[in-house]
């Protein structure tokens, strides 16, 4: 399986507490609801597309616990999301959590990197990551993310949890689409393309189009 990690974020790559104040307010963080004045039948058309593709999710604690209160209990099978969520195995990255109650829910502990890596050795299109920026983060050094679909919406915060942040390793990103919607929201999908390339425009290093 491709290891995907599909994110809503703000333009200045926030991605706390999306859906709601009380979601995640962690470090005083009180900007919480940013997302749904910008959330349309598009953008939920393009989340179903993402969740259709998963054959199962890795999830940290604090994503797990507020997935766990919410997805159980939404059970129209023509919710695309609750039913992908509710019937895919998850593997939940927790030392602390004992009682993993959502069915299919699994922990995961130990040397996360090396588990990850035998979970994405199973047959299977992908295995994602919702949310749960600090386990990505965790997992950027190592190689492990195929690819990231960033969900941006028309807001800037200034402050708050980014997905790309606490000094994570230069990277380059292949843009493979984009797509946009009626309220201004831009998905961006990329591959991982290997380490950051640097140059000088002074020295004439700049591609030009054809």
């Amino acid at each position: 399986m491709r290891l995907t990690v599909t994110t809503f974020v703000t333009m200045d790559g926030v991605m706390q507490s999306p859906g709601g104040p009380e979601e995640d307010p962690r470090d005083g963080f009180d900007l919480g609801g940013w997302l749904p004045p910008h959330f349309g039948e598009e953008t939920g058309q393009y989340m179903n597309e993402v969740f259709d593709a998963a054959d199962a999710f890795l999830l940290g604690r604090f994503s797990y616990q507020a997935m766990a209160g919410f997805w159980p209990q939404v059970t129209d099978p023509a919710n695309r999301v609750a039913a992908q969520f509710n019937s895919c195995p998850k593997y939940v990255v927790t030392a602390t959590l004992d009682d993993l109650s959502w069915k299919g829910a699994v922990p995961v502990r130990g040397d996360i990197p090396k588990q990850v890596a035998e979970l994405k050795q199973a047959p299977g299109r992908e295995l994602q990551i919702h949310g749960s920026g600090a386990l990505a983060r965790s997992l950027m050094p190592h190689g492990l993310i195929d690819a990231y679909r960033l969900v941006i919406f028309p807001v800037v915060l200034g402050r708050g949890q980014r997905l790309f942040d606490g000094g994570i390793r230069p990277a380059t990103m292949r843009l493979t689409e984009v797509r946009s919607t009626g309220r201004g929201v831009v998905m961006h999908s990329h591959e991982a393309a290997g380490a950051a390339a640097f140059g000088s425009v002074l020295s004439g290093d700049v591609i030009s189009e054809p």
